[in-house]
């Protein structure tokens, strides 16, 4: 069994880089968060807005439990808070599973986040400044959680190829 897990802060490249390692390996990629749309049958913000944070929170662990339970191989890419709620960082080790952080900096994430704030409600009506003052300390208070993973790769200086190499090259 594999499972591989890409976790990191929102803009660090997850859903991109899943898609590509798992075209390159021929395994499923599952995005969390689209597994929970799709069981939920609503968006991750109307999840928010009718139901609850906390209501969310709840399932995104029970689901991601479930999934590492399975006996599916994959590589899913995770929501930027799930590693950081209901001790899902702990599920980030376990003997079948390889976890990867993809570490990125504060000014790189902002530069990608100002490009893409209007697919993100979280920061979709935040200027510039806004965006970095909501990011240094967000990417702070999570880093114990992320730092969790089994491997962590620096993506500021590479590209998707890059990183998806250095993750096929860990794996070999």
């Amino acid at each position: 069994m594999k499972k591989i897990i890409l976790l990191g802060y929102m803009g660090s490249g997850k859903s991109t880089i899943a898609q590509l390692l798992s075209e390159k390996m021929s395994l499923k990629w599952l995005d969390l968060d689209q597994v929970i749309e799709q069981t939920e049958q609503m968006s991750i913000d109307e999840i928010f807005k009718t139901k609850g944070e906390i209501y969310f929170r709840k399932k995104e662990h029970l689901l991601f439990a479930e999934l590492l339970q399975s006996e599916d191989n994959f590589i899913m890419s995770l929501g930027g808070g799930t590693p950081c709620y209901a001790n899902n960082h702990k599920l980030l080790i376990g003997a079948n599973v390889h976890s990867f952080y993809l570490k990125t900096s504060t000014e790189v994430l902002l530069d990608r986040l100002k490009r893409s704030k209007a697919e993100r409600p979280v920061i979709s009506g935040k200027s510039e400044q806004e965006l970095r003052q909501f990011i240094g300390p967000h990417l702070f208070e999570r880093s114990f959680f992320y730092q969790q993973a089994t491997h962590i790769i620096n993506t500021d200086q590479l590209n998707e190829e890059q990183v998806v190499q250095k993750i096929m090259s860990v794996l070999r």
